[in-house]
């Protein structure tokens, strides 16, 4: 690791092709999605429904403890007559119009075939939490998008729309995927990015059957099965190979040589699929997600939630589907994790959309942002912060639009002209319009769906802002030569001193288990030291806030009522905190336990404002909050008076907040001689990587 220097005192830093069409739809209907409770309503054109989420999953900490029963009698036969295609005898099996495959669809018959079994191992343990009922509905084509469709290696859906409980999330909106690029979905909490990944992988939109989809949403199940054998085992291909070779190792051992042919054939086959390597690919993801050498060869029974749901992922970047769908993956990481998986992604040849709140990570992985607005996908080359910078001119346009718009039907309607046939003169304007620029780009079969008034921009503006404190004397919150460890277990420090004052900014680094979250609770006097001592002012008020804030809400309370309880404020200024804080106004007064995890997160914050601290401890504070949010938090951060320390992965906030890095290991706390980036290449170069530049890599990106 990076020099250490001045232990103690912290001070303050400056500044394929279609083969036959049953088998295709079979191959389409083969998702990877867990869809235990799917049902199709009698056939409509174009519509169906398929069960999901009710609301976007804030808190992706799920529970897979035990097998997820089957997807149901209709998706296994439908799995099984697939597989039964696949697998017999190339000979046998008719192409389009009863001609004979070619050797190429014969290959990629049986390229689909193993990555579908793979697919499917990976949702073996998965429980479906999809609660809510879903619409979708998108539009026709013609018999030649048809045919496109089964031979694409890129996505396009036009005009789609996803309404959830009668509520429109997405209305005539388009998706685009390019093979190859790596995407950053963006927009705020509640909207529907979640939705969108979950019914791309469940296939409830046109997605070329020759593009394998996963969706890396759930922990894998806890048995007795090692973390290293569960990421080998989805590469169910290799894994049918070596159980075939062992048994044919086994036949020849006794003296039979009549498989010798067939055991030549499998070693040939285990080497173009590169089987050596395997184990060694396996263990530098499972190691770059924190797993120690022992970790990795320990049953996932052992591990929590939140590590099963690394094993998850380290499956899912192992098997390296054509399209990877992640979902803030970076909520069950640690800063140490996050920076390798930053740098590894960084270099994703394949397909990849994710959904993220960390600006640093987008910035570094993305080539290019989609951004959900208004129930639209709007498309943008480029990484999150050339994104803003393009979305502050596109919204300056909109706005002139918009006035415009405004005042012609402001006009029509001043000459008599009703609300209805103004609306409508306006709308045929618009579609002659959109005729008239298709025509000038010599037209296209993409239907761009019919005109619609241009919507007021919406404003989503979050504000933060911690009081200023009185000044305190020194030494306002210490711990000196102190011991500490958990009962029957080795000691996690080891004469420890650390202190800060009213200027330090401090952020805790170090790999996942040295004990950071221990060392917060020593500095609040949550734990007692085995010896030494932990001081504070005695005037000190300590303001803590931790992703399990939310969690500690009176649930029988409306955010209004809980904080008119504790701070005996009027009903208005507790609504104009709560909203300050981002906490949408028909969320003010519903009870805390219909609140979602974000929402929670928000009175949690507004609660710890009011408290008006001398100092902030943040443990992980950017778990349930979205991007606006983070920026808000950032700047109450560095704007607030007080003393700060924080634990996070978000690389962007403690470099925005001016912190300094104190590093603990070795039963210890000291700071890094160095900066954030010394830290990430310090790491890096440790596990054996090769350090990606994050801003050349996003350029050549997109070159």
């Amino acid at each position: 690791m990076p020099p250490k220097k001045n232990k103690g005192k912290a001070a303050k830093k400056e500044t394929p092709k279609p083969v036959e069409e049953n088998l295709e739809k079979d191959l389409d209907d083969l998702d990877i999605q867990d869809d235990d409770d799917y049902e199709s309503p009698k056939p409509a054109k174009n519509k169906f429904t398929a069960l999901a989420s009710d609301s976007e999953n804030e808190d992706s900490d799920g529970s897979a403890e035990q097998d997820a029963k089957s997807r149901g009698d209709t998706k296994a036969e439908t799995a099984k007559n697939a597989r039964s295609k696949t697998d017999v005898d190339a000979k046998d099996v008719d192409g389009v119009g009863g001609k004979k495959l070619t050797h190429r669809e014969k290959k990629l018959m049986k390229k689909q075939s193993e990555f579908q079994k793979q697919l499917e191992s990976l949702n073996k343990g998965k429980t479906s939490e999809d609660g809510g009922q879903f619409t979708v509905s998108q539009a026709d084509k013609s018999a030649a998008q048809q045919l496109q469709l089964e031979n694409a290696v890129d996505i396009k859906v036009d005009n789609f729309s996803i309404s959830a409980r009668g509520k429109d999330l997405f209305v005539n909106a388009s998706l685009t995927i390019t093979a190859g690029r790596r995407y950053g979905l963006v927009g705020p909490n509640g909207h529907g990015k979640t939705t969108l990944l979950k019914h791309i992988a469940n296939r409830s939109l046109n997605i070329p059957p020759n593009i394998d989809v996963l969706l890396c949403e759930q922990e894998v199940v806890a048995d007795e099965t090692p973390a290293i054998e569960v990421v080998l085992r989805a590469d169910v291909k290799r894994t049918k190979l070596i159980e075939e070779q062992k048994k044919l190792e086994a036949d020849a051992a006794s003296g039979s040589l009549k498989n010798h042919e067939r055991l030549t054939e499998v070693y040939e086959e285990l080497q173009v699929i590169g089987a050596d390597a395997a184990e060694a690919r396996a263990r530098r993801i499972l190691a770059g997600l924190g797993f120690t050498r022992e970790m990795q060869d320990r049953p996932t029974n052992h591990f929590s939630g939140g590590w099963r749901m690394r094993v998850s992922l380290a499956r899912a970047l192992f098997i390296e589907p054509t399209l990877l769908l992640l979902d803030v993956p970076t909520n069950h990481l640690d800063l140490n994790a996050v920076i390798w998986l930053d740098n590894y992604l960084q270099v994703w040849k394949k397909t990849l959309l994710v959904v993220s709140h960390d600006q640093s990570f987008l910035d570094n992985v993305c080539t290019d942002v989609v951004h959900l607005d208004n129930q639209k996908l709007y498309y943008y080359k480029g990484n999150f912060s050339q994104f803003k910078k393009m979305y502050v001119q596109r919204r300056k346009e909109l706005i002139k639009e918009y006035e415009k718009q405004e005042k012609k039907l402001k006009q029509m309607k001043a000459s008599g002209m009703s609300t209805k046939t103004a609306t409508k003169t306006q709308v045929q304007a618009l579609t002659r319009k959109q005729q008239k620029n298709k025509q000038k780009l010599q037209g296209t079969e993409d239907d761009e769906g019919p005109a619609e008034l241009i919507q007021k921009p919406k404003d989503y503006i979050v504000k933060f802002k911690f009081p200023s404190p009185p000044p305190l004397s020194p030494p306002i919150l210490g711990v000196y030569n102190v011991d500490f460890g958990y009962p029957n277990q080795s000691l996690l420090f080891k004469d420890l001193d650390f202190g800060i004052d009213m200027s330090s900014r401090v952020a805790i680094v170090g790999p996942n288990g040295v004990g950071k979250s221990t060392f917060l609770k020593l500095l609040c006097g949550d734990l007692t030291p085995l010896k030494g001592e932990a001081r504070r002012n005695h005037r000190l008020r300590i303001g803590r806030f931790d992703q399990h804030s939310g969690e500690q809400l009176n649930p029988d309370e409306s955010p209004v009522e809980y904080l008119q309880r504790l701070f005996n404020l009027n009903y208005q200024d507790c609504r104009k905190q709560l909203g300050s804080f981002g906490l949408v106004s028909h969320a003010h007064t519903i009870k805390n336990h219909d609140l979602s995890g974000g929402q929670k997160a928000r009175v949690a914050l507004a609660e710890l404002c009011l408290r008006a601290p001398d100092v902030l401890i943040l443990d992980e504070p950017t778990n349930n909050l979205d991007i606006e949010s983070i920026d808000a938090l950032a700047d109450a951060i560095r704007d607030f008076e007080g003393g700060v320390i924080i634990v996070s992965h978000d690389e962007r906030l403690i470099r925005e907040t001016n912190c300094q890095l104190w590093i603990v290991e070795h039963k210890g706390i000291e700071e890094i001689d160095g900066d954030f980036e010394d830290y990430r290449k310090e790491l890096l170069e440790s596990l054996g990587e090769v350090v990606n530049n994050p801003s050349v890599a996003a350029r050549q990106a997109m070159d």
